[in-house]
């Protein structure tokens, strides 16, 4: 992200269980130049070895990141860029509440312990500081599109594996494994959200909606749960042209343009209805997960 706290901000009045590693201030500034970033901050979920979300991107603009799979150390999701290059971005931060990605030890920082071939990696900062990740995707409005993160402990760090199911492969893709010091072992503090990180007055008349149609978690022990509620948050930006709501047991969340919140208010709480999930379990990711966390090879 090319603007100073610009992630961080997107996380603004999530609840505390998020545990994101920043307090960014709220944003009233903003009003009129850029779209009110949205939440879905998702409700009574246990920590985790992994947590699997889909989007459905239904209207873009550029300068637009959906973030799909945010957890307590990261973030991953999809990006429409100013020039409307499409990528899928994977992000883990440093420990610390630092912008300087140059200010970190050596051995405080994020670890790049692995990559797919076509993945580009490299240090950030100005919205804390990490390792991020970068996959040339040309994503398109109306099509699902799925993720998910794993972890596992190794000594004093903990990984994070993003992976990605490839339309072009009809697989799972492995795409980067990223190590932070931490001290915990699990996933924790589920989100995902809208940002209009173009911020040029401009932006803030586009609206941006999308679909959040199936979250999971896989527990400890490898079986899963559905994910079946989610607050509905915002950042500081007080206009009100945002909405949210369920759409055939999906969550969704929107922001910018015309709109008007006629659906779910704000720090409402959305529940899907269990006895529609069941079907929806990620079955095929299960043997994906386990070969990563069997696997003797560090990062791999």
């Amino acid at each position: 992200m090319a603007r100073k706290l610009s992630i961080a901000a997107a996380c603004i009045l999530l609840a505390a269980s998020l545990l994101t590693p920043f307090a960014p201030a709220a944003s009233p500034e903003l009003k009129g130049i850029a779209c009110r970033s949205v939440h879905l901050s998702y409700a009574d979920v246990p920590d985790s070895v992994v947590f699997y979300t889909e989007v459905k991107p239904v209207q873009s603009a550029d300068g637009t990141y959906f973030c799909v799979c945010g957890f307590s150390r990261g973030y991953y999701g999809i990006q429409e860029l100013a020039d409307g290059k499409k990528v899928i971005l994977f992000s883990v931060w440093d420990p610390g509440d630092q912008n300087d990605p140059n200010s970190v030890d050596e051995n405080q920082r994020v670890e790049h312990l692995y990559n797919h071939p076509e993945v580009r990696v490299k240090r950030f900062g100005n919205e804390g500081t990490g390792g991020q990740s970068f996959l040339d995707f040309d994503w398109k409005a109306e099509q699902t599109y799925r993720f998910a993160v794993a972890a596992r402990r190794k000594e004093n760090r903990t990984e994070y594996a993003s992976f990605f199911f490839h339309p072009s492969d009809n697989a799972w893709r492995h795409l980067v494994t990223f190590s932070t010091l931490t001290e915990d072992t699990r996933l924790k503090g589920y989100y995902a959200f809208i940002e209009d990180f173009r911020r040029n007055r401009l932006s803030a008349k586009k609206t941006r909606r999308a679909l959040f149609p199936n979250a999971w978690v896989m527990l400890p022990d490898r079986k899963w749960k559905a994910i079946e509620a989610a607050r509905f948050t915002a950042d500081g930006n007080p206009v009100l042209n945002i909405d949210s709501g369920l759409e055939n047991n999906q969550f969704w969340i929107a922001t910018g343009g015309d709109l008007i919140n006629e659906n779910n208010k704000l720090n409402e709480v959305m529940h899907r209805q269990p006895n529609l999930i069941t079907e929806t379990q990620p079955d095929d990711l299960t043997p994906v997960v386990t070969k990563w966390f069997d696997s003797e090879k560090r990062g791999q």
